[in-house]
């Protein structure tokens, strides 16, 4: 049995590959999942203002709905778009659709019963006390069958390859290897077989591996398709790429005990855990270096196209946020910043600034690929980016200067109402910069209806055109 085409004529058909339904789905799914999570953080936001506007309602209260933002984002959002994104690009990479189009929907459905079971866990009480780990105990063993499934979907056209393999299924295979090994390192260790320091050591790393082994080999990856696809030119360096991979694969997973300095956990994991964050900075650079020697000379894309505009947006913004990461776990620099907004500046930043840019990216080129159409509106798609940069911009810079402010005050003994008290300001401007961003992806959401309203005129236009001909025929 034959295992690649050999030639044009066995090649097969984009529809023979690609279920776009199911894309489609996927994509609105992520804007819908992101639409509940960003309402998650507007609550959390007036709580800090001195605002609550569910005040004595516990099922809306600010430290539930925290949870239900950050689990939305990651498992609603990012883990959604980035489905979406892979059934459309493993088939058309490998030249074969997944392993079985009714599991790819099974996936689908079951994967829905998974977000909206952890929403509702989370707002009923049923978390796990994990950062980055909340999910009820009785969502994991669904949430992690599903990842097996999903690995098992689209392993089965990329174990079928010969011959070289493009660095986009280098890294798309390592994350579904990855990601299953660290949802059941921090959901089912902490809970059931360590406790104390060992369980922090466990949770830093699951909290740190999520992001690197997860969603950062998906984004690599997602990036290392759809860049010289729209530039219409290869990669700069295939050599550079596999440099990044094999960077991340050797110094992302020793991250993670940065979250836990200062901690009875043994000072050779904090000691390595800094060595290894400042190292994966210098592989970012090679990733960085890599994209940015690639635009030279189609440096008008930024302009024109938006998808490119909204990949290279976050590609300064990841840039600088691993610069960041580097500083900031150095003793002396954590010792200044810990427990303050700086983190949170820099998870945002992180998640919104540079995964959520490069998902949205995806969503603008996709979809009016799969709906026959082009977007409903120019203005509407440059308003949308706008307010979403000016927005987390804003934010990030807000937050990170305030936590620098607050380290200091801490430092100095201040009470911590006085700390309290100096940051509601700062607070109200993040409350400002998140409305631009939550304004930006409503109107996201609204430009998409408005496309899909063309699209299904246009069809019905065409088909009324094809009907008058064949009468007059």
């Amino acid at each position: 049995m034959r295992t690649e085409p050999t030639s044009t004529a066995e090649i097969p058909r984009h529809d023979e590959l690609v279920d776009e339904r199911l894309v489609r789905w996927y994509l609105i799914s992520a804007a819908l999942y992101l639409a509940v999570a960003m309402t998650g953080g507007f609550l959390m936001g007036f709580q800090l203002i001195r605002y609550n506007p569910f005040s004595g309602i516990e099922l809306l209260s600010p430290g539930r709905w925290r949870m239900v933002h950050t689990n939305g984002v990651a498992y609603g959002f990012i883990a959604s778009a980035f489905l979406g994104m892979l059934h459309w690009v493993v088939p058309r990479l490998t030249l074969r659709p997944v392993a079985d189009k009714r599991l790819s929907y099974f996936i689908f459905f079951a994967w829905q019963v998974v977000v909206l079971g952890t929403v509702v866990g989370l707002l009923m009480g049923e978390a796990q006390g994990l950062e980055w780990g909340e999910t009820p105990v009785w969502i994991d063993p669904l949430a992690q069958a599903g990842l097996g499934l999903v690995a098992i979907n689209f392993m089965a056209p990329i174990r079928h390859l010969k011959g070289p393999m493009y660095v986009t299924l280098w890294y798309f295979t390592a994350a579904f290897i990855w990601t299953f090994l660290t949802y059941a390192m921090g959901n089912f260790i902490p809970q059931y077989f360590v406790n104390g320091t060992s369980a922090g050591a466990v949770g830093g790393l699951f909290i740190h591996d999520l992001v690197g082994l997860f969603v950062t080999p998906l984004g690599w990856g997602m990036m290392y398709y759809f860049v010289p696809i729209m530039l219409k030119k290869p990669i700069w360096s295939h050599g550079l790429s596999l440099v990044g991979f094999w960077g991340l694969a050797f110094f992302y997973p020793l991250t993670g005990i940065h979250h836990f300095l200062y901690t009875p956990i043994p000072m050779f994991l904090q000691y390595g855990a800094v060595l290894s964050t400042i190292a994966v900075e210098m592989v970012v650079t090679t990733v960085v270096v890599n994209f940015f020697a690639t635009i030279k000379g189609s440096l008008s894309a930024l302009k024109d196209n938006m998808p490119i505009r909204w990949f290279y947006t976050g590609m300064v913004f990841y840039f600088l946020t691993c610069l960041q990461c580097a500083f900031q776990t150095t003793l002396t620099f954590q010792a200044l910043i810990h427990f303050s907004d700086w983190v949170v500046g820099h998870a945002h930043m992180v998640m919104y600034g540079v995964f959520s840019q490069w998902l949205i990216g995806v969503t603008v080129y996709l979809l009016p690929r799969i709906w026959r159409t082009e977007w409903y509106s120019r203005r509407m798609l440059e308003w949308h980016y706008w307010l979403s940069v000016v927005g987390i911009t804003i934010m990030a810079f807000d937050l990170i200067v305030l936590g620098l402010f607050q380290g200091y005050m801490w430092a100095s003994l201040a009470p911590w109402s006085d700390v309290i008290a100096f940051s509601i300001p700062w607070w109200a401007i993040r409350m400002i910069a998140g409305t631009l961003m939550f304004a930006s992806h409503l109107l996201f959401m609204t430009h998409m209806l408005l496309t899909w309203m063309k699209a299904i005129a246009e069809r019905k236009a065409e088909a009324a055109g094809s009907a008058a001909v064949a009468q007059t025929a």
